[in-house]
């Protein structure tokens, strides 16, 4: 069995996200697992002391559309290296007119709409039904906002994330469903299912929305040149967050559920 040096925290990179700049230090390491492949290889440095490693979710140069992404691998692989606390960074639409491009928004709930990905590590004949009642882990949630704030970075620190399949965007009668009936403030297509299965490894996980455009409910015309501003802005502003982030993250959660996941869960 393959030995990996220990790093406490993980960064999930998003769309805009595919390179850990504010690491020193760094190397690229494979971590085999039995779910096959990562999306990329895993870059492990150092921000402040601290080791971190940082796992593009989509690949490099953005290969792996939404619905093909091994988000068990790349879980899994996490996990043997000890990772205990996850930072996912995506890049949502707004589903809210008060939710605006440039914001970010830290989710404190999801509905899922995604159809055909692998959710669970318990295939059987273990079973695990875990609570996911507070899906985001409270202290990396606050430790997030407090940091973005400071930066004087515009947060939203409450909003729920509707999860479509993809790799296609929702027509405008789904997005008006989305808005108004499932009153839903931001949308994108990589939250699920990474946080169930951060939750069934009992790591503390959090994600970062970057939004980047209206969804189409708004009916406002977005060119492919104002999202890619965007997303430059977003991106630069996320790297600060994160140097912010990870020299506030304690060795060990105050306030979480993320950590004791499986004690009421397996059958």
């Amino acid at each position: 069995m393959l030995e990996y040096e220990k790093v406490p925290i993980a960064i999930i990179g998003g769309s805009g996200v595919y390179d850990p700049k504010i690491f020193s230090d760094t190397k690229e390491i494979k971590v085999y697992t039995p779910y096959g492949e990562t999306s990329d290889l895993i870059t492990i440095g150092t921000v402040e002391g601290k080791k971190v490693a940082f796992l593009p979710r989509h690949g490099k140069r953005h290969r792996i559309p939404p619905h093909k992404i091994n988000y068990r691998a790349n879980l899994w692989a996490l996990h043997e290296l000890g990772v205990k606390w996850v930072i996912g960074v995506s890049a949502v639409g707004s589903l809210r007119m008060d939710y605006k491009p440039g914001d970010f928004v830290i989710p404190d709930q999801f509905i899922d709409m995604t159809k055909g990905r692998q959710y669970t590590f318990f295939d059987g004949p273990v079973v695990a039904h875990v609570s996911m009642a507070d899906p985001f882990c409270n202290h990396l949630r606050k430790i997030i906002i407090d940091s973005s704030k400071s930066l004087g970075i515009p947060t939203h620190d409450v909003g729920t994330y509707i999860c479509i399949e993809g790799p296609r965007f929702s027509t405008r009668a789904e997005s008006r469903v989305w808005r108004e009936v499932f009153k839903a403030d931001i949308i994108g297509m990589t939250l699920v299912p990474e946080i169930n299965l951060a939750c069934e490894l009992q790591m503390c996980y959090s994600t970062i929305g970057m939004v980047t455009d209206y969804d189409v409910f708004a009916d406002i015309p977005v060119t492919a040149e104002e999202v890619g501003k965007v997303m430059n802005e977003n991106s630069e502003k996320a790297r600060k967050l994160l140097y912010e982030v990870i020299k506030r993250i304690p060795e060990k959660p105050e306030e979480c559920s993320c950590c004791n996941s499986l004690k009421t869960a397996l059958v």
